[in-house]
């Protein structure tokens, strides 16, 4: 995934949760790759919110800790039904919706939570959490994957939960042109890291490690997560 991507603080705080994290297709997808590891299963266009649903129906109440996750696109194409399937048999899993605001896989195309149509037109923007809610889905939450922290505790909650539980991880793309830069490339302390590896963790292309220490490239985009991972205090720069 690309340097500053929202969806590796979002796959993070899944995978610190310790849970069954089935995928989906999209850029999100490439989380299974080491070292990040968080993704389990992938199938195709829509099959992650009924893998975690025949999973958590296969173990019971309580006994696994399982979630999906499915990129705000493949949602439109060809996940809500798999949701609204959840919701009216009482699945009890997390699902989580990576809404970037667009389709960035394939080139960025627009989709039904874009408001733009095919032909470039303006048109009804849907409200994604308002869909969900629809399905019948009482546990929705809008979170900021970037808060990494939070979004760990959000996951937690959601997990907890004693039946579906949706949250939608919103943050634009960073490809997107209309996007602006979160900030300055970040920087490491070289006096200060003790090579913990836990940026590393991150699967981040702007990180490297070398001479036993971490060090950041010039791909950075400045989201930085992986300051806020940094238990030393060794990364730093304007966030």
């Amino acid at each position: 995934m690309c340097p500053g991507c929202p969806h590796r603080g979002m796959l993070w705080a899944l995978k610190r949760n310790k849970c069954f994290i089935a995928g989906d297709i999209g850029c999100y997808t490439l989380g299974f790759l080491p070292p990040l590891s968080a993704i389990d299963t992938c199938l195709c266009m829509g099959a992650g919110i009924n893998h975690a649903h025949g999973m958590a129906t296969v173990f019971g109440p309580g006994k696994e800790k399982i979630a999906a996750v499915i990129g705000d696109s493949t949602f439109y194409h060809s996940g809500i039904t798999g949701l609204l399937n959840l919701a009216y048999n009482k699945g009890a899993a997390l699902i989580v919706i990576l809404d970037n605001s667009t389709t960035a896989m394939t080139g960025s195309q627009d989709h039904p939570g874009t408001g733009i149509t095919v032909r470039g037109e303006r048109t009804v923007n849907l409200d994604l959490e308002n869909l969900v809610r629809a399905l019948g889905i009482e546990w929705v939450r809008t979170v900021d994957p970037y808060d990494v922290k939070q979004a760990r505790k959000d996951v937690k909650e959601a997990l907890a939960f004693e039946g579906p539980s949706v949250i939608i991880s919103k943050a634009p793309c960073v490809l997107l042109k209309s996007r602006k830069v979160p900030g300055r490339a970040l920087t490491v302390d070289a006096d200060v890291c003790t090579g913990c590896k836990v940026c590393i963790g991150l699967g981040c292309p702007a990180i490297e490690f070398r001479d036993e220490k971490a060090h950041i490239n010039e791909t950075c985009v400045g989201c930085g997560v992986c300051a806020d991972l940094c238990a030393p205090g060794a990364i730093g720069g304007e966030k």
